[in-house]
């Protein structure tokens, strides 16, 4: 065997190792698995040990950076599948206006707020439109595991915040389609812009026509033949068909086609099945690769000067403008003040989403390897935040009452 491949094999097996024991260790001290994997990555990049570069058992071999960047890809592109599977968009009637009003104001103040601070430090209007949307994206899951900690998951307050979730994750990505269109094409015109809009809605089109008359029908088909793991098979094979086909057909970025399959195959009653299948897949080797890789790009020694401002700022308008947008969102909806601020806490967490625009947006060169790092730190501070944050919000009444006794 080549060395190259015998590196590249003993490199995976550090990033796994070291990225599940880093989730263990994050999920003992109450935070999600994310979150250690994200400092596992920083700890084996160029932050610190710079495994891939530094390491003398992987010097001058130019493969491996690049060979596990492509396992990270695939790595998005199932985690965005069954982002798309986790969504129940009948849960959306559950919290109504609420839900819907939060969940936008809950991406577009966020978005303007970040693209209005990354433009008065510097930055271009292309860097600080992704930076934006970075702010803009939510990670519910450790606000969702605290409300369950709490017992109040299904109360007013924990209904809203699923449902405006889903809106968040929604908007986000396709705002992240049209940015990259219009970014993209900024110097085509007008007609390129035109045609490239009608790309997209073709591809939607068609990928909806197939997603929901002729994907039932084929499962149903695969199902029954005599093929190991067929349904898993068709799954992802169909996940990197709509992916491939929405950069290369749509223009769109490949987990838009990735996330839209998950929505079909949520539909069917085949959804468990394909989702314990995938999962395994995913979260077992591609997902932590994923994660870790993004601490393997960051070097958190190019936010120097002024950047640091910029990231402290950053992370401090992401926190307020969750709160304010989500908050105003439910506040107009008739949620009392304090509801209103639980709901806008709950929103504050970063996570796959921002993670996956921000990755994007450095590989197609719109930010830059700073903008990045700041971004990451952004994520981390926000998510180690949430948690306390939340649990003071729906502490304090109990707090006023035994005040009152």
């Amino acid at each position: 065997m080549s060395g190259e491949f015998l590196n590249f094999i003993l490199a995976l097996t550090i990033i796994i190792v070291v990225a599940k024991a880093s989730g263990y260790v994050s999920i003992r001290f109450g935070q999600p698995s994310v979150l250690g994997e994200l400092l596992a990555g920083i700890v084996l990049g160029p932050t610190l040990l710079d495994m891939v570069h530094g390491w003398p058992i992987f010097h001058g071999d130019e493969l491996l950076g690049e060979s596990i960047t492509l396992l990270a890809e695939i790595g998005v592109i199932l985690l965005m599948m069954l982002a798309g599977l986790e969504l129940h968009l009948n849960d959306l009637a559950k919290s109504g206006k609420v839900s819907a009003l939060s969940g936008t104001l809950g991406v577009v103040l966020p978005l303007v707020m970040g693209f209005g601070t990354a433009v008065l430090f510097g930055a271009s209007n292309e860097s600080a439109v992704f930076i934006g949307l970075t702010l803009s994206a939510t990670s519910v899951s450790i606000s969702a595991q605290t409300l369950l900690e709490l017992k109040v998951l299904r109360s007013r307050v924990g209904l809203a915040l699923l449902g405006a979730a889903v809106f968040d994750d929604i908007l986000v990505i396709l705002a992240l389609s049209l940015a990259t269109i219009l970014i993209a094409d900024a110097g085509g015109g007008l007609l390129t812009i035109v045609i490239t809009v009608l790309r997209m809605i073709g591809y939607l089109a068609a990928a909806s026509a197939i997603g929901v008359f002729v994907l039932p029908r084929l499962v149903m088909v695969v199902q029954r033949l005599p093929i190991s793991q067929g349904l898993i098979a068709l799954a992802l094979v169909l996940c990197l068909l709509y992916a491939w086909a929405a950069e290369v057909i749509g223009g769109m970025a490949t987990i838009t086609g990735a996330f839209l399959l998950g929505l079909f195959l949520a539909r069917l009653p085949a959804k468990e099945r394909i989702e314990s299948g995938i999962v395994t897949m995913a979260y077992g080797f591609f997902v932590p690769i994923f994660f870790v890789n993004i601490g393997l790009e960051v070097n958190m020694r190019a936010i120097s000067g002024t950047a640091w401002w910029l990231a402290l700022v950053i992370t401090a308008v992401a926190v307020f403008s969750k709160i304010a947008g989500c908050g105003l969102g439910a506040k107009l909806t008739g949620f009392s003040n304090r509801e209103a601020l639980q709901l806008g806490i709950g929103m504050v967490s970063r996570g796959e989403v921002g993670l996956i625009v921000a990755s994007f947006a450095l590989i197609e060169g719109l930010i830059s390897q700073e903008s990045f790092s700041i971004v990451v730190f952004m994520v981390i501070v926000a998510t180690l935040l949430t948690p306390p944050m939340l649990r003071a919000a729906f502490a304090a009444p109990k707090e006023t009452n035994a005040a009152r006794v």
